[in-house]
């Protein structure tokens, strides 16, 4: 008899038993490398009220052009640091509150691109622009660059706390989401969550009518995807998400794999 064999089957065949292999979810994903996924992390951020407001903005392109790109120059005006020479653009989009407890969680700043300070007379600065993803447009603010370190590989891992969070908003303004897609969920840092956290995402359960019975009965949430946290702030993270079974949205609930 073969080990693990129901029993013999028809004309002495062996009749094989099915067996399941329990893997972790993080287990089932190996290292990602940045260079797969660089293209689809956000450059934007997650910045306190009144951030944007009192940080330095674009007055101008080069002869009063409107609207310029990389390799273009710019002037700026505000209250510069010595110790900085490379800023981030930014351009101020939604105020996140928690879709339960109401509490304000941040200001979304979107990434437009990075400038290098040329020069800086008084208030304005003559900026370099090094690159940039959308148009950069008079009145979009400039924050120091970020020292963060960038590594080569993200390696998945299970949050060390029970997390309970939901899809508060996706990048790119679609709303329906997929593979690929940036999600931002309202659970940051002081939950825990670090870089390379993967989660799971439940669709809520539908509300169906009891034929027998009668009334209304919620059915059970149904697991339809997996992102993996990639960037952590105080109140919020940035996830991309690796998997999904179906078409994904916001307020969709993300949990622990």
């Amino acid at each position: 008899m073969v080990p693990g064999a129901a029993g013999g089957g028809i004309n002495g065949a062996t009749k094989l038993s099915p067996s399941i292999r329990v893997q972790k979810t993080e287990e089932a994903i190996t290292s990602i490398p940045l260079d797969k996924v660089d293209a689809f992390l956000s450059r934007s951020r997650i910045v306190e009220p009144g951030v944007l407001e009192g940080a330095p903005y674009l007055l101008a392109g080069h002869q009063q052009h409107v609207i310029v790109g990389a390799g273009d120059q710019a002037y700026a005006r505000g209250k510069f640091d010595s110790n900085y020479t490379n800023y981030g653009v930014y351009r101020k989009g939604q105020v996140f509150k928690d879709p339960v407890t109401r509490e304000l969680l941040g200001v979304y700043a979107q990434g437009i691109g990075t400038v290098a300070v040329d020069s800086i007379e008084g208030e304005v600065a003559t900026l370099d622009l090094i690159r940039t993803y959308e148009e950069v447009r008079p009145g979009d603010n400039l924050l120091p660059s970020e020292d963060r370190a960038v590594e080569s590989l993200f390696y998945p891992s299970a949050p060390d706390s029970e997390i309970n969070a939901q899809i508060i908003a996706v990048e790119g303004g679609v709303t329906q989401v997929g593979k690929f897609n940036v999600v931002i969920i309202n659970r940051g840092e002081r939950e825990g969550l670090q870089i390379g956290n993967v989660l799971a995402i439940y669709k809520t359960g539908e509300v169906v009518r009891d034929r027998v019975k009668g009334g209304r009965v919620a059915l059970p949430d149904e697991r339809a995807g997996l992102l993996m946290v990639f960037r952590t702030f105080e109140k919020i993270s940035f996830g991309l998400v690796l998997e999904a079974d179906r078409a994904l949205a916001v307020n969709d609930k993300v949990k622990n794999p």
